[in-house]
């Protein structure tokens, strides 16, 4: 791979190559990728979205739009600071293409953005009761009019791939969805597979898979056209990753681990005593013993050492990303930059800690048990309706739960899959509340 190649401002439906110097840099294409991510409807859902405390009241705790933010703002520090490197490896790219180090901040910092724009209300478990409900639910009634991929992209539904569709797939009057430059998404796809063979191998691109078999065409096209390693059979669609992926994957993996840390912290799941012990590993060579002396409440002490531990966790994956950057080039770096941190021992500790106490909280068990039952219903009452009425079997109930899909949602497709699929993604850009409230209005539950 090269970076010229990879750093494509290319967008779906272009014709002829974007050229770097030709951008205006007032308004550059990788930064317009942010703001239309930003203005779009699902990335304002996620503000109603669970990131650990699901339906969580309490204004310190994260939501998925606060976590996605704050994963962007460490992503671009990332791009930035590998771009100046790069620029410096390569001078060629500036002096020849015009690129600039805040190139690649930029195209980070869009991708970190959206890299939970497709994931489900509730959490992670919410991506677990869509799969569910086709494998041991009553969707299970759909498996032998399916393929076998189609099947598994249903089984073991993801957000990574729901993300893609949701940056790219066409509706009537919206060709291209959002319209984002090919070096974006190839930076947004983690897992640039399709879901079978399902983990073949231990590279960590293989972990989960990226995009569902309605997208595979147009997820191959943007890998190919940007050099992206083929590596899969002739049957099965899979390629190594871009490296910027790399770059959003720490960024996500640095903010999950010392935020979510924190946020356990201030809702006493978590002692400040342990949280000092294990985050003090983390700045023991940055902190200013003065200054932490003069921080008179727990939330400034939490800050103040959260805002040390992602800066160096920051610094120490840039190294790790360019000391391995040409065996990244080749496609023979299969591991997330973190797992190769000199701080990784650390960083494990703190994530058993908050699996302990924050994950596994009564509270955090309660809400996610609730939102399988929500997830399950209307996914089970919408995709009834939504193939009856293909089938001309539709009943008047049908009739009345299709009236409650939104406009851009009533429209027709041919396939089974592409129905069961259609009502997965509706589904999963619920917010939790509207998933809460509309489970309520079916149920005849619906409050004043």
């Amino acid at each position: 791979m090269n970076w010229e190649q990879l750093l494509s401002l290319k967008r779906q439906g272009d014709t002829n190559k974007r050229l770097r110097s030709e951008q205006d840099d007032t308004r550059l294409g990788f930064e317009v990728d942010y703001d239309r991510i930003i203005f779009s409807a699902a990335f304002r859902s996620l503000q109603d979205k669970t990131q650990v405390i699901p339906l969580s009241k309490t204004d310190f705790v994260h939501t998925r739009l606060t976590h996605s933010l704050e994963v962007s703002v460490v992503g671009r520090s990332l791009g930035r600071l590998v771009g100046k490197k790069i620029i410096e490896k390569y001078p060629y790219l500036k002096e020849v293409h015009g690129y600039h180090m805040n190139d690649f901040g930029a195209i980070v910092a869009a991708a970190s953005l959206a890299h939970d724009i497709g994931n489900p209300p509730f959490g992670h478990s919410g991506e677990k009761a869509i799969g569910e409900y086709f494998s041991i639910g009553n969707g299970q009634r759909y498996k032998e009019q399916l393929s076998e991929k189609e099947w598994q992209d249903l089984i073991d539904f993801e957000g990574n791939a729901n993300g893609f569709s949701v940056l790219t797939a066409s509706r009537p009057g919206i060709e291209g969805g959002l319209r984002i430059s090919y070096a974006t998404l190839g930076a947004f796809m983690k897992y640039p597979k399709e879901s079978l063979p399902k983990k073949p191998t231990k590279n960590v691109s293989d972990k989960k898979y990226g995009f569902f078999q309605t997208d595979k065409r147009f997820f191959e096209k943007v890998a190919e056209d940007m050099g992206m390693l083929a590596n899969k059979s002739a049957n099965d669609i899979g390629f190594e990753r871009h490296p910027l992926a790399y770059l959003v994957e720490a960024a996500d993996d640095i903010c999950y681990t010392i935020i979510d840390f924190e946020d356990g912290i201030n809702l006493g799941l978590v002692s400040e005593d342990y949280a000092l012990e294990y985050l003090i590993k983390l700045v023991k060579d940055s902190i200013g013993v003065s200054k932490y002396k003069t921080l008179t409440t727990k939330e400034d002490r939490i800050s103040y050492l959260r805002a040390l531990a992602i800066g160096s966790l920051i610094n120490d994956a840039v190294q790790v990303f360019i000391e391995n950057e040409e065996a990244i080039l080749k496609g023979k770096f299969p591991f997330a930059l973190m797992d190769k941190s000199k701080y990784k021992p650390q960083m494990d500790d703190i994530i058993r800690l908050s699996v302990a106490n924050i994950y596994q909280s009564r509270e955090v068990i309660e809400k996610e048990i609730v939102g399988y039952q929500i997830i399950q219903t209307l996914l089970d009452k919408f995709s009834t309706a939504y193939n009856n009425k293909f089938d001309d079997k539709a009943s008047n109930y049908d009739n009345l739960i299709l009236k409650m899909l939104p406009e851009k949602h009533q429209i027709e497709k041919d396939s089974l899959y592409e129905r069961l699929l259609h009502i997965c993604h509706y589904v999963s850009l619920l917010t939790d509340g509207n998933a809460l409230e509309l489970f309520e209005t079916i149920n005849g539950r619906k409050r004043e």
